[in-house]
């Protein structure tokens, strides 16, 4: 009899068990729903040192990052443009669903997008304080629904010393500038994100800092041209006609009229010029990235902060003969992506092929805050767990 109620109370555990809810990964302890630190990087491809896309890519604190969370190898973007990318991971539906696939318009602009509520305008109904500095948005829009407190607009604002290449538009001229690190536009922004991290908050907020470089114009503090010597940089390996098997639409589809066509970036040594600055800006923006690091480790914010980090799409500066993006090869969709908890796995890669639609529903479900959407993005939480 004995073991008959053994064997009864046996089968009851299973099932009490197997009906229990599957329950997120904590990203806390200090407070029942933890904070949340976004990082959006612009135009900026796989070349940082954790994804090994260039060998003179030099990120230690992007680096630091992922070793201190998820690093996602194999992430992609809905649209490799800043619009349809950006609208559609902030709104957490594809380009096919709100009808945009380039720069513009902007979504709040459209019958069909402009109530739908974004991803910071979700938080802040739940509670959270919301906060922006640098670009989210295409085009400086600051979307007043979805963040309650503004910091200073992106883009490159501050004088030039001189324009560089004086054949070029401005917007894609590059090279060394000598004017004070201080004043350049992701300074300013990281330092303004860095002045909010100090503060006590009331309630859990929700960080977005949107990095300006490397997008054109690749203009960088000049002291980086002596860490980044342009006669030792590697270029991108380009095959000669790698893109003669391609049909006339395919060729149509990937054309591009805004920057300069390779052959140009052939001639005098432009092509490791322009290399140089990409990475150069890159490396500027990763100091900024440390500086607010730095700045949440020594906040008491520290331990209860989920850090997102994103690029809105790839880059190709050579790949396939073409620059910039706005193009189907991997160059223009590949993107680093890392999310790092306070309580969760550390240095750790997941390969699987994810999306950057996963951003909404990801952080939803790690903050444990009420879902009143429909999502189109699959949730990254099964794989920050067991990311094989």
């Amino acid at each position: 009899m004995r073991r008959q109620h053994t064997q009864i109370s046996f089968v009851i555990l299973i099932l009490c068990v197997s009906v229990m809810p599957f329950q997120p990964v904590r990203a806390g302890t200090e407070s029942s729903r933890p904070n949340v630190l976004m990082i959006c990087i612009d135009d900026l491809n796989n070349w940082v040192g954790c994804l090994g896309g260039h060998p003179d890519a030099h990120t230690p604190n992007i680096d630091r990052l992922a070793q201190r969370g998820v690093l996602f190898t194999n992430a992609h973007c809905q649209a490799p443009i800043c619009n349809p990318s950006r609208t559609s991971f902030m709104l957490g539906v594809r380009p096919s669903t709100t009808g945009i696939y380039m720069n513009k318009p902007w979504f709040r602009n459209t019958a069909r997008n402009r109530d739908r509520v974004t991803l910071t305008q979700h938080f802040a109904a739940q509670g959270y304080r919301t906060f922006t500095t640098g670009k989210i948005y295409h085009a400086s829009h600051r979307d007043g629904p979805s963040f309650q407190v503004v910091g200073p607009l992106p883009g490159q604002k501050n004088p030039l010393d001189q324009r560089i290449q004086s054949e070029l538009s401005g917007l894609w001229d590059f090279g060394a500038q000598a004017f004070d690190e201080d004043k350049f536009n992701d300074h300013v922004d990281a330092s303004w994100a860095i002045a909010q991290l100090g503060q006590t908050q009331a309630s859990p907020f929700f960080l977005t800092v949107g990095f300006y470089r490397p997008h054109v114009p690749f203009y960088y503090p000049k002291r980086l041209s002596s860490l980044m010597p342009r006669d030792t940089i590697d270029l991108p390996v380009v095959i000669d006609g790698d893109r003669d098997d391609l049909p006339r639409i395919a060729t149509q589809v990937t054309a591009n009229g805004t920057p300069p066509s390779h052959t140009w970036f052939l001639q005098d040594g432009r092509w490791k010029e322009a290399v140089q600055a990409y990475l150069a800006c890159t490396r500027f923006t990763d100091e900024q990235v440390g500086r607010v690091l730095d700045a949440l480790d020594k906040s008491e914010h520290a331990r209860n902060t989920i850090v997102v980090l994103l690029s809105d799409h790839g880059f190709h500066l050579g790949e396939k003969e073409r620059w910039a993006k706005q193009s189907l090869w991997e160059r223009s969709t590949h993107v680093p992506f890392i999310i790092s908890l306070p309580d969760g796995l550390r240095g750790v890669k997941c390969d699987k092929p994810v999306e950057l639609l996963s951003v909404f529903p990801t952080l939803i479900d790690l903050c444990e805050v009420e879902r009143r959407q429909q999502l189109e993005g699959t949730g990254l939480v099964p794989l920050l767990a067991d990311p094989d």
